[in-house]
């Protein structure tokens, strides 16, 4: 008859609570008597808890630097530079990485990599090279550097790469463009006035 009664307690308690209910037979003085006690988990607690750490997880989404691929040339560029000051000279994207070259003092060429997704500076490398003086000759009198290059040939299509050419006298930053459709263009700009021209060589 006893035990009756607390499947009856229990069972009762687990419809109220929506949740689990487990049955506890504490013994007192007598024997032969037992007090049926009820613990009952509460399953709503949980999914609370559960909806408190989802809403915290999109707060953290929405503090992200950027969105994924929407470091531009240009926005690498700058990251570049501020981690490593100097002259940018190029900048490429390949499937991992933005690959930044920054002309340092003197001869010192620095290689910096930037994440194209957060904009975050992943390393850099140091070099010397030996055509320093002729990059600095090429961009005397330059008023476009090669973040304003990127700007420029940015309204041509998704800028994949910018870098000077400093051979003869049609100085300039050449830079790609990739379409929506993947088509990729040449494009010169020109070290002054940052017009953006097809490139001649450009088949």
């Amino acid at each position: 008859m006893k035990r009756n009664i607390v499947i009856a307690v229990v069972t009762a308690a687990a419809l109220v609570g929506g949740g689990t209910a487990t049955a506890l037979a504490v013994s007192g003085d007598d024997d032969d008597a037992s007090t049926p006690v009820t613990r009952t988990d509460d399953d709503r607690d949980d999914r609370d808890d559960r909806d408190d750490r989802s809403d915290d997880e999109g707060d953290d989404d929405g503090d992200r630097a950027a969105a994924p691929g929407d470091v531009t040339a240009a926005d690498a560029i700058a990251a570049a530079l501020k981690h490593t000051p100097g002259t940018a000279v190029s900048a490429e994207r390949d499937d991992a990485v933005w690959e930044v070259d920054v002309l340092g003092t003197g001869d010192t060429w620095h290689s910096v990599r930037v994440d194209p997704d957060t904009g975050k500076v992943l390393g850099s490398s140091e070099d010397d090279e030996d055509d320093a003086a002729e990059v600095r000759g090429a961009l005397k009198g330059a008023s476009v550097t090669a973040e304003g290059a990127a700007k420029a040939a940015a309204a041509k299509g998704t800028v994949v790469s910018v870098d000077l050419d400093d051979d003869g006298d049609d100085r300039g930053w050449e830079a790609e463009t990739r379409a929506s459709g993947g088509d990729e263009r040449d494009w010169k700009v020109a070290l002054t006035t940052a017009s953006v021209t097809a490139d001649r060589d450009d088949d």
